[in-house]
């Protein structure tokens, strides 16, 4: 085998496509692709939902195909896989023939769902692409399981107090546009590389406080926003929603903005791993 491409680039949804200059390095390893004397055997591409109604899309599928590739495609997230994160992407698997995958007749097709990769994925996450919202609940684990233990070596409530709550002004200013997790919540929002520095659209923020039951943000006023006691998630945690493995760790030089700003440009293991698997798995 001479190799294995993995991309993990960054696109757009908007009507730039191939035009966006976040696309310019994917075409131009497609373009080196077709010139190579010996081109990658296997291929496992990452993007975010939309790139597979994009023109870049196309020329991906064009280029692979002038290759001899064989592909399957995937939009999944890993809530699919017990893990209460909604964080859908877009995968692309390919093998050059005359390798095979194992379930061939998926060939060629946008999957939403982990079936075919029934071999290394429990039996929890077959079909969940047809399961309703409360479905997807009973199979993913609550927010708490994901959260650091003082008993683990985890955050203490001084820590908590100086880096992670939530300032109050912050409330008051962005309380309406505000994703709020609780520790039974069965999801939360995906986590972008601006987490901490914004609230708006980057990702969840945990409720802390006591005997707070779990209240639509709609219903929820500003004071009782200021109620809840607000934290952002620590980057600790955001590794175990994206399921790093406890070893994991940063290190020390790396300051807490960019701990979350390398977290939201990372990939989740609990998907990306079975996906590696069946792609490297032989028919």
């Amino acid at each position: 085998m001479h190799g294995f491409f993995l991309l993990h680039v960054s696109h757009t949804h908007g009507k730039k496509h191939s035009a966006d200059a976040r696309a310019f390095s994917f075409i131009k390893i497609l373009n080196l692709m077709q010139n190579m004397s010996h081109p990658p055997q296997m291929l496992f591409v990452e993007n975010v939902v939309g790139f597979e109604v994009s023109d870049t899309h196309d020329q991906l599928l064009e280029v692979l195909s002038s290759l001899n590739f064989n592909l399957q495609e995937f939009i999944l997230s890993p809530l699919q896989f017990g893990v209460p994160y909604s964080r859908p992407r877009y995968f692309c698997l390919a093998k050059r023939e005359p390798m095979l995958f194992q379930n061939v007749s998926f060939n060629s097709k946008l999957l939403r769902t982990p079936m075919c990769l029934s071999q290394t994925v429990n039996s929890a996450s077959q079909d969940s692409d047809h399961r309703t919202e409360e479905e997807l609940d009973r199979v993913c684990k609550p927010v708490k399981d994901f959260l650091v233990k003082e008993a683990d070596g985890g955050i203490h409530n001084e820590t908590i107090l100086q880096d992670y709550i939530v300032p109050l002004n912050l409330i008051e200013r962005w309380g309406n546009a505000m994703d709020i997790a609780y520790p039974e919540s069965k999801r939360c929002c995906c986590f972008t590389k601006s987490y901490y520095r914004y609230v708006k659209g980057t990702g969840s923020l945990l409720a802390t406080s006591e005997n707070v039951k779990c209240v639509p943000e709609e219903k929820l006023g500003i004071s009782s926003l200021k109620e809840l006691g607000l934290r952002f998630f620590t980057p600790r945690e955001i590794a175990n929603f994206h399921s790093f493995p406890s070893s994991f760790s940063f290190p020390d030089h790396i300051s807490l903005r960019q701990q979350y700003a390398m977290l939201g440009n990372s990939l989740s293991a609990a998907v990306v791993g079975p996906l590696l698997r069946y792609l490297f798995a032989e028919a």
